[in-house]
This record gives structure tokens, C-alpha cells and sequence, in this order.
């Protein structure tokens, strides 16, 4: 009875090290779309997430290619854009829905996720 007990313990405390690990973060390469605030350049949320949905500064994303990556940021490019923007690849807010959630958002200002939940301030 103890071994199962110790297992599932075991295995909990490595799925929550690997989410850990990746909490806050985009691992984007050249070619991905992801939505970005379309704000402008100025605007110091840098939203982005891989759902459409609305930055933390409540407009609506905009889809945006990765034109090029760095490990700390990328440049993405969107139709509307006349030029590049620099979005950085870690967020100061992630949203908190958990593995399941496939809309991956991050931001530098709290505010609600792409999904519509919270998100929660990355330690």
C-alpha cells in the first residue's frame, strides 16, 4: 500500500517541476504565430499568447509571425505592422489554468488571459 502512495508522490512533485520550469515562459523559434498586443511599440504589456484573445490592456491581439528569436526575446511581424516589434520570450504574469490550457499566454502587466482567467504573477 505505501509503494503506490510513494509513487504517486513522486510523480506529482516531477509533473509540478516540469510546469515549474516552463511557468512565465514562450519557447518560440522562427516561422510560429503566435498573437501579440497590438498596441504598439510603447505599450509595456507585451502580451502574447497562442489563443486570439484580448492583451492585458484589454484590445484585441493580433496574429504575428517570429521572424526572428533570441532567448530572451523575439521579433515578431504582423500584417498591420509597418515594422518588427521586440516581444520579450518571459512574462512577468503567465496564465495559471495549468498543463491543459493550450493558450500559453504571458505578459509584463496582470490582467486576464487569452482563455479569460487571472494570471498570476510568475516567482
Amino acid at each position: 500500500m505505501r509503494k503506490p502512495v510513494i509513487l504517486a508522490v513522486v510523480v506529482l512533485f516531477c509533473a509540478s517541476l516540469a510546469f515549474a520550469g516552463t511557468f512565465g515562459k514562450m519557447d518560440l523559434k522562427v516561422g510560429d504565430e503566435v498573437y501579440a498586443c497590438n498596441c504598439g511599440e510603447s505599450c509595456p504589456c507585451q502580451t502574447m499568447s497562442r489563443a486570439p484573445g484580448k492583451c492585458a490592456c484589454g484590445n484585441e491581439m493580433v496574429k504575428a509571425k517570429v521572424v526572428k528569436a533570441e532567448a530572451d526575446q523575439v521579433m515578431l511581424k504582423a500584417d498591420a505592422w509597418e515594422k518588427e516589434r521586440p516581444f520579450k520570450t518571459t512574462g512577468k504574469y503567465a496564465c495559471a489554468c495549468g498543463p491543459d490550457c493550450k493558450c500559453d499566454t504571458i505578459s509584463q502587466n496582470p490582467g486576464k488571459c487569452a482563455c479569460g482567467n487571472e494570471m498570476k504573477k510568475v516567482e
